[in-house]
Parts: C-alpha cells; sequence; structure tokens
C-alpha cells in the first residue's frame, strides 16, 4: 500500500473514531450498525482496512452527516462548537430579556391609552 493511501486511511479512521467519540458509541455499537465485524471496524478505525465509497457514506449515513462533515471532522471540534453555541445561547437569553421588557412596556403604554380613551369618551 502506498504511504498516501495509508495516510489517508489513516485520516479517514481519525475522522471516524472522533465522530464515534462525540456520539458516545462503541466500536461494537457502529460496526453492528454497519453490519460487520468488530475486527472488521477496527481496521477501518486505525486505517488498515481501504474504505470503498459506499461503505464511508453508510458511516456518515449512521451519524447523520454528509461525507464532507465526516471527512473532515476533527477531535477538537466538539470543543469549538460547545464554545460558540453557548456563545450564541447568552445572546439569544439576552435577546429574550431585552423582548420580555419591551413587551411589557408595549402592554404598559397600551393601558395607559385605554385609559386615556376612557376618560376622553
Amino acid at each position: 500500500m502506498s504511504s498516501v493511501k495509508t495516510q489517508s486511511n489513516r485520516a479517514v479512521g481519525k475522522s471516524i473514531r472522533a465522530v464515534r467519540h462525540q456520539y458516545g458509541w462503541s466500536q461494537e455499537d457502529v460496526a453492528g450498525k454497519l453490519g460487520i465485524s468488530i475486527p472488521a471496524f477496527s481496521k477501518i478505525e486505525t486505517g488498515i482496512t481501504d474504505i470503498n465509497l459506499s461503505r464511508l457514506q453508510q458511516v456518515a449515513d449512521i451519524f447523520n452527516l454528509s461525507l464532507v462533515q465526516l471527512l473532515t471532522f476533527e477531535e477538537g471540534q466538539d470543543e469549538y462548537q460547545s464554545v460558540h453555541l453557548n456563545d450564541a445561547q447568552r445572546k439569544l437569553n439576552d435577546c429574550e430579556s431585552q423582548i420580555v421588557e419591551l413587551q411589557r412596556k408595549v402592554i404598559g403604554l397600551y393601558e395607559e391609552l385605554r385609559g386615556k380613551s376612557r376618560v376622553a369618551v
């Protein structure tokens, strides 16, 4: 096997392993979903097996990822996404607080206008 092919197989296996760890699944879990033995799946993850495109697509499908997402997945990616999700959640909470405050003001203005219209009638 050529050096480039070996490196490619290892990189694919590393991505698959990283995704599997993020999902908290064992090799047995994924092997079962693929309908292959645990040793066969282990060889995919370690880069020993030259994985074909259809098998790679099956793996991506199991994790609900596109092939590109699967092939470009990195171990630290979930931490990076977690930081951004926390930031987005904080901004969302701030926006929700502002919305609640604006709703209170609108209700107050509505009640004030309603009170004035009763006095005018």
